[in-house]
């Protein structure tokens, strides 16, 4: 019970930011509106709740949502100090020879890295993203080797990429589900980088390409972040948005024009927005809970969360959360920083909404001899 009310008293100031609604007529929260595409997931990105989904899983063609990944890899290769913006890229005659959507690289040119990616995530470049995927690995086949890993490491367990392009390729399928966590971590990963998803244009050997992704002209919350379109794979986007510090990631698959992915991306938006709220409940390095520490040098030790706590409901339930912290029985030393010290556990109504695992902050070293006596005869008594 006292670690209850500890976890309670630990949500007050939330709470208490919402009593000026209190007294206000709550809002429903409808059903998810009607998507016409047969593959769509609407997540928050900070909780990762799924707000609406219809056949996540489904494996189907991504076309030119691949680059999200190629792009994903180039980022990891600049972070890890492998390759540099400034950097120049001899174009090779295959990456000049792609068909589709170009940048319109010249075979023989050098092209500094910055100018590919903007090439290929504002104009769709097939061209830049072979030429990228050839400097990172020789060839676009080891290439993909490497959007796999990474793919595995990110959780994306439908996936699997044959090429850096999204050109046709019937091994090469994903789901909305595996996109959406690619487009987190894109998010979470690498926000310098993320900012040229929200360009509006690029220009290169004279020639100027809008990006193709309409909402950043319709919808000012929307920053991200790529279409694909293949004649098999239909018309995909997968977008994100932010209002009032909330973001949402929704990805649409397999519509049937350009049109229709964007009134089904707006609409996931709009559903999204206005019936739900996420909130920032604890911290990661605050301590929620300090239980004895029984033969420790101190009398405590602190506990608390691995990450910060994020929590998506729908607004009109914020006032009905409660947090419970359900803490491991005599913490005995020694005990290392990191180690499993219970769970914390919210709640709306009879729902678990997030069930996350309480560790130690710090160590927690043995203490001297007489001490560790005592309480060991304190403990039998428990």
């Amino acid at each position: 019970m006292r670690q209850r009310l500890l976890a309670l008293l630990l949500l007050l100031p939330f709470l208490a930011a919402s009593s000026a609604l209190a007294d206000r007529p709550s809002v429903p929260t409808p059903a998810p509106p009607s998507i016409d595409a047969p593959s769509y997931i609407l997540m928050d990105k900070d909780s990762g709740h799924i707000l609406s989904e219809r056949d996540p899983d489904e494996q189907r063609e991504p076309a030119s949502l691949v680059k999200l990944m190629t792009a994903y890899v180039v980022f990891s290769e600049i972070s890890e100090g492998q390759l540099d913006l400034e950097e120049e890229v001899q174009i090779s005659e295959q990456a000049w020879r792609m068909g589709g959507s170009r940048m319109f690289v010249e075979v023989g040119r050098r092209v500094a890295v910055e100018d590919l990616l903007r090439g290929m995530i504002i104009q769709s470049g097939n061209d830049a993203s072979v030429a990228l995927a050839e400097h990172v690995a020789g060839n676009e086949d080891t290439f993909a080797q490497l959007m796999n890993q990474y793919a595995e490491q990110l959780g994306m367990e439908n996936t699997n990429f044959t090429n850096a392009t999204g050109w046709p390729d019937p091994d090469q399928l994903t789901t909305a589900r595996d996109i959406a966590l690619l487009a987190r971590a894109m998010i979470d990963d690498f926000p310098e980088f993320y900012q040229f998803y929200s360009e509006r244009e690029f220009t290169y050997n004279d020639i100027t390409q809008s990006n193709r992704n309409s909402l950043l002209w319709r919808d000012d919350s929307v920053d991200g972040l790529k279409t694909g379109h293949t004649q098999r794979a239909g018309y995909n986007l997968v977008s994100s948005a932010e209002r009032d510090g909330m973001r949402l990631i929704s990805v649409v698959m397999g519509t049937d024009s350009a049109r229709d992915r964007m009134q089904q991306t707006q609409s996931l938006f709009g559903y999204g927005f206005r019936f739900f709220g996420t909130y920032r409940l604890y911290d990661h390095d605050t301590a929620l809970a300090e239980p004895k520490l029984w033969r420790g040098a101190n009398d405590t030790i602190a506990v608390g969360l691995l990450e910060p706590l994020y929590v998506t409901i729908p607004r009109r339930e914020y006032d009905n959360m409660e947090a419970t912290m359900h803490l491991r029985s005599n913490v005995i030393a020694p005990v290392a920083q990191g180690d499993d010290m219970g769970t914390l556990e919210v709640r709306v109504g009879d729902a678990i909404i997030a069930e996350v695992p309480l560790v130690a902050l710090e160590d927690g070293e043995e203490g001297g001899f007489f001490g560790r006596i005592i309480d060991d005869i304190m403990l039998r008594f428990q």
